[in-house]
């Protein structure tokens, strides 16, 4: 008789771990299908990727490097805060920049594939807007600081007297694409690595343009903001991010 009592408490323990295990699978698998088909997708804007000169006065070397936000994908590239911050140096300076940026990049690919093409300009002024897919990938926080702590050192190897500005982040928790919990996770994410390049920017004396803190509750309450892939910003939306950075280049 107790023999036959544990065989049925087993099978009853088995079919409810049969039944969590699949649950997570089907759930995992509603999560993946939401993010890979939510949305329609938008193309990666032409970018222009020759040196060009705007503007009059004392020489200024600008140069912009991260991620598919830094080419504006979901918006109109002359609106996107790459073009905007050119010309609004242009106003005093004569610039000369270049776009090296690309979609999908992640710390290490900013340091090791936009970082060569960088330091040849010898740049006065650059631009970092890379950590969006450094959350999205779980990439290893430290793992990014290490990233970006290089290409501050070789950039400042290039021009000693180079001004860098780092964004961080956006607030991937406000991304309509991702659904919950992964959101949430994402927008965890996004305060941690954000944490962590506040700190950077102190300790390398370095910008910090927080367009996560200055523009997220933004985002979140305006989900109009965002692209027909309801993960990129759309023009209206990057042109909020536009006077975060702004105000952290150097006169």
């Amino acid at each position: 008789m107790q023999i036959g009592r544990d065989e049925r408490r087993l099978n009853r323990m088995t079919l409810i771990i049969f039944c969590v295990f699949a649950g997570l699978l089907l759930f995992a698998a509603f999560e993946y299908a939401w993010v890979k088909w939510s949305g329609t997708p938008v193309p990666e804007p032409d970018t222009p990727r020759t040196l060009q000169t705007i503007g009059t006065g004392p020489e200024r070397t600008y140069v912009v490097m991260g991620d598919s936000t830094a080419v504006s994908q979901g918006g109109e590239y002359k609106q996107g805060y790459a073009v905007q911050t050119a010309e609004h140096q242009a106003k005093n300076y004569t610039v000369r920049w270049k776009n090296v940026a690309v979609a999908g990049a992640r710390a290490a690919d900013v340091d090791t594939k936009q970082l060569p093409e960088a330091v040849e300009l010898m740049p006065d002024v650059v631009l970092i807007g890379v950590g969006a897919n450094d959350v999205t990938h779980l990439t290893n926080i430290e793992s990014v600081k290490q990233s970006l702590t290089h290409t501050i050192q070789e950039l400042r190897n290039a021009n000693s007297n180079v001004e860098i500005i780092l964004t961080g982040s956006p607030d991937m928790g406000s991304v309509p694409r991702l659904p919950q919990p992964l959101r949430w996770v994402a927008g965890n994410r996004t305060k941690n690595i954000n944490k962590m390049i506040v700190s950077l920017a102190k300790e390398q004396e370095v910008r910090l343009a927080p367009i996560a803190e200055r523009t997220g509750k933004l985002f979140r309450e305006h989900p109009e903001l965002f692209a027909s892939d309801k993960f990129h910003p759309n023009t209206e939306g990057y042109k909020t991010w536009t006077p975060v950075i702004i105000e952290a280049l150097p006169q």
